[in-house]
């Protein structure tokens, strides 16, 4: 079991993956609605991330909290490469698809990259090709391979981590004074 410094460390690990998600989306949410996904969310609210993988992929928190649990296991690279797979799906220039892909290889793919994933060797392969002419699907088998590890691996253990089980407890505190 955790200790409480283990929660403390993972506290001080999730203000900085909040503090450290794009601030561009931040400047642009003056709705209170938006903004509220950056604050520690309500026991109701956690307690959907374990309805589906995605429910929590798709809350900034949620996605900050799991962060903070891979690193936790050593393994915050799955969840980078599948951010990073999802940023490069979302490229328009033909220029930039190519420089993305190359980084992302660079990154994730080639033996002893900095980040590497654990993917097959085919797969591996199949990337090297398809990145000299790179297009928006070239990373889909790998990122489907990390998504898979993730939702089959490390979700469940993180829906059972001493953190996790923290944010849906209900706080006798009462949320009305904290205003809306």
């Amino acid at each position: 079991l955790l200790r409480s410094s283990s929660i403390k460390d993972w506290k001080t690990r999730l203000s900085y993956f909040l503090q450290n998600s794009s601030n561009s989306t931040k400047m642009k949410s003056k709705k209170v609605g938006k903004h509220r996904k950056y604050f520690r969310p309500s026991p109701e609210e956690a307690q959907l991330w374990s309805e589906a993988f995605d429910e929590l992929l798709a809350n900034k928190y949620g996605l900050a909290a799991f962060r903070a649990f891979l690193k936790s296991e050593f393994c915050e690279e799955n969840i980078e490469f599948w951010l990073a797979c999802e940023d490069f799906k979302k490229t328009k220039s033909p220029q930039k698809l190519t420089s993305k892909a190359k980084k992302i290889y660079n990154d994730f793919i080639e033996k002893e990259a900095p980040k590497e994933i654990n993917i097959d060797f085919q797969t591996k392969n199949m990337i090297a090709q398809n990145i000299q002419e790179a297009t928006h699907t070239c990373f889909s088998a790998a990122q489907k391979r990390v998504y898979s590890l993730m939702e089959n691996n490390s979700y469940p253990r993180f829906l059972e981590s001493e953190f996790y089980q923290e944010l849906c407890k209900k706080t006798p505190i009462t949320r009305a004074a904290q205003g809306t």
